[in-house]
């Protein structure tokens, strides 16, 4: 029983991996010329974007773990994040975890009893609707902490975000470690996707890059044939298919798939920066910078929900970012020079990085849409938000229903 993952994503890599392990001889095509899909390393080895894991994020974390890369994933800031406020110049600390609230040092701005239970109200699960409205009561804390967390969770403004959606997200933060925050020290290059891959090729995996899937051959409600153009990959009566592509691409090989019908973009920009120092990590308010990452090779920056951002041109990007971080850097007494000229930067704008996560009925599409097919993708996961942990989630998933 052979299985072809199309897709070498972060969903595809996990479906593979599992699919291998558990000893089926595994066939992962993609149709770039690398893996990580929207986690990928670009060909400076500069990442794509800038990805963030919670300790909450048990699937992603056990990915990791299993690859061999988990001692890549460092914890950039143990003692609160570091957050500056543009608004009026205020540098803080603030603790992901309610439980350490009880330091008023770690508190984030307008924390009251009111707010806290506002936003315990959004943790349970219960008639959907828009984060904003739901937390109006409370402007300085929904702009303080609950905002930015929307941002950054569901890449979706807050005004139009899904509560049930940011519950989902509430609900796992409650664990010992749940709101530990890990970044990649090295990259998504090195921390993720080349362990990922030098674990499928020890497991026995064939990697196919630049093999673009043409056409699903189907018939009796089975996959038969994989086109990809000059060749046609037949499959026999006991193998199987694993679709890790996004939705746009799932829905032109399946044509009455449902998919999502809008998408928010992110825009990260890269600042060749070398200086010494342990990686950092450090929030903005009222910024265009939402979340600055700092390591020793470079800077980078990410704008989440960036739908403005999207449309400016590179030339104002750049600068503008970087006097907000510079900014940042000297608030918070960061070691190095950090001139007024920027340095040389890259932007990189997802303008589809994920679906906006609007209140309504979720999305369930089908894990196994066909006989012999599996879906997979951050955006089939009718709960949580489309991130690294529901990629990993759908993989695993996929796999499960195929070896079952």
């Amino acid at each position: 029983m052979t299985i072809h993952v199309i897709g070498a994503g972060v969903a595809g890599l996990a479906a593979a991996l599992a699919l291998a392990e558990a000893g089926r001889p595994v066939v992962l095509h993609e149709a770039a010329p690398n893996a990580g899909g929207r986690c990928r390393a670009l060909p400076d080895g500069t990442d794509n974007g800038t990805h963030a894991l919670l300790g909450a994020n048990t699937a992603a974390l056990g990915l990791l773990r299993r690859i061999g890369a988990l001692e890549g994933w460092v914890e950039p800031e143990p003692d609160g994040l570091q957050v500056l406020d543009l608004r009026d110049g205020r540098a803080f600390r603030v603790a992901l975890s309610p439980f350490g609230w009880r330091d008023p040092a770690l508190r984030p701005p307008g924390l009251s009893g009111g707010a806290l239970l506002a936003l315990a109200r959004l943790a349970l699960p219960g008639r959907d609707r828009a984060v904003g409205p739901a937390m109006a009561a409370h402007p300085e804390f929904h702009r303080g902490f609950v905002d930015p967390l929307v941002i950054a969770a569901l890449n979706t403004p807050s005004e139009e975000a899904s509560a049930n959606r940011l519950g989902a997200v509430l609900r796992r933060l409650g664990g010992r470690g749940a709101t530990r925050l890990l970044v990649a020290r090295d990259g998504l290059g090195p921390d993720l996707v080349a362990p990922a891959l030098a674990a499928l090729e020890r497991a026995g995996a064939t990697l196919r890059f630049g093999a673009r899937l043409r056409r699903l051959v189907t018939q009796g409600g089975r996959v038969v044939a994989l086109d990809f153009g000059e060749e046609a990959v037949p499959l026999g009566p006991g193998d199987a298919v694993v679709l890790a592509t996004p939705p746009w691409e799932s829905q032109r090989l399946l044509p009455h798939l449902e998919t999502p019908t809008g998408y928010a973009p992110i825009v990260n920009l890269h600042y060749a920066r070398r200086g010494a120092g342990p990686v950092r990590f450090i929030g903005m308010l009222e910024a265009l910078c939402q979340w600055v990452l700092v390591r020793p090779t470079g800077v980078s920056v990410t704008v989440s929900a960036g739908d403005a951002a999207a449309r400016e041109d590179q030339a104002v990007l750049g600068p503008r970012a970087w006097a907000e971080l510079r900014r940042a850097a000297l608030a918070f007494g960061l070691p190095g020079d950090w001139p007024e000229a920027p340095p040389p930067c890259r932007v990189v704008k997802e303008r589809r990085a994920t679906p906006r996560h609007s209140p309504g009925p979720p999305l369930r599409p089908p894990r196994l849409p066909l006989a012999n097919l599996a879906l997979a993708g951050d955006w089939t996961d009718p709960v949580l938000p489309a991130t690294i942990e529901a990629s990993v989630r759908s993989g695993e998933a996929a796999a499960g229903v195929l070896l079952r």
